[in-house]
């Protein structure tokens, strides 16, 4: 679903509870994490090293597509433990790639705010009545715009496809989110469910946006750059604040907004392997990312919410709408493709 990359100095101090030293300072302990830039930093998995007595092999992804190669090309014999998406997590269950987790091995799972505890209404979390997931960082994809360009904050998804904006606005280059926000814009219950004729309507939907947009993205830094060459005027942030952050950075005078339709978010948990080899120090990982030092440094160096401390830029009565997994990632990303290659609506949907 995404790309994200480490962009601030290291900087940061602990705040971090002991661990129960005996039952981990085995010597020969190794832990093999696949994570997202940003979600292991360096001080983060020294003190976690220090105080367990294992050690840290640290494997760094950039993409849901790199992701699940990695994962799933040794039935997940190759880590221990790893973070995923709500949206795709069942992808991994259903390949019998997870271990049902044990909440009594994650003291912190009472520290997470109650919007990301167990008994929320969070989707994704368990699959048939298993928990496999612990919510770690999350971002809406809101609206970023430029405050010289845009006078008025924008407070609607439709402010893309807005005439006003030809040429400077600036998309996320999926296809699965392009359809979700195409079902957004029209007002359909379940933008995570198209079906039947609402195929047809979603497509020339996002042929318009084509239309009205002056480019695409895939990562980070390259909406920053896209943002500045073509002097946008909007984006759609598929990574938050993550990218406010570096916009700013980078010298545009940006503004964020939530528009009142409510914003598609993601959730990413930390999830064992079924092939761990050390079951217990892969829970001792995911309770030590639990606390506090970890969680400020989602928001301090990547921009991104975390789920046991709160925080001014996300506030609980803001509209998210958790992904979820769509009808068919496939047939999505191979119309977006069309779609984005320049096809007419009729031709797109032809193939």
């Amino acid at each position: 679903m995404w790309q994200r990359r480490d962009f601030c100095k290291q900087l940061g101090k602990t705040a971090c509870l002991p661990l129960a030293a005996p039952a981990l300072a085995a010597e020969g302990r190794r832990l093999r994490v696949l994570a997202w830039p940003g979600y292991a930093e360096p001080e983060v998995v020294q003190r976690f090293e220090q105080r367990s007595g294992a050690q840290v092999a640290l494997t760094v992804i950039d993409s849901d597509v790199d992701l699940w190669q990695k994962v799933n090309a040794r039935q997940g014999r190759d880590f221990d433990v790893f973070a995923v998406n709500t949206a795709e997590l069942r992808r991994y269950v259903r390949q019998d790639l997870l271990a049902e987790l044990r909440p009594a091995l994650i003291p912190n799972l009472a520290r997470q705010l109650p919007r990301f505890r167990a008994g929320s209404a969070l989707a994704g979390l368990s699959v048939d009545g298993v928990r496999y997931g612990v919510p770690f960082a999350f971002a809406e994809m809101g609206l970023i715009y430029d405050r010289k360009r845009v006078q008025q904050p924008p407070d609607s998804i439709t402010a893309l496809w807005d005439p006003r904006y030809q040429g400077r606005v600036i998309a996320y280059n999926g296809g699965t989110h392009a359809f979700s926000l195409a079902a957004q814009s029209l007002a359909w219950p379940k933008p995570f469910q198209i079906a039947g004729q609402q195929w047809q309507g979603s497509v020339e939907r996002l042929v318009a946006l084509r239309r009205n947009a002056g480019g695409f993205y895939t990562g980070p830094e390259e909406s920053v750059a896209l943002f500045k060459r073509r002097h946008a005027a909007l984006m759609l942030a598929n990574f938050g604040r993550q990218q406010l952050l570096q916009l700013r950075a980078a010298g545009v005078d940006a503004g964020y907004a939530i528009p009142k339709e409510g914003a598609l978010a993601w959730l990413d948990c930390w999830v064992l392997t079924k092939a761990a080899s050390d079951p217990q120090l892969a829970h001792a990982w995911i309770n030590h990312l639990l606390e506090d030092e970890a969680s400020r440094l989602l928001g301090s160096r990547q921009g991104l919410g975390n789920t046991t401390l709160a925080s001014p830029d996300y506030r609980a009565e803001d509209k998210l709408i958790w992904l979820e997994p769509v009808e068919s990632e496939e047939r999505r990303n191979q119309l977006w493709a069309r779609i984005i290659s320049g096809d007419r609506v009729a031709k797109v949907l032809a193939a």
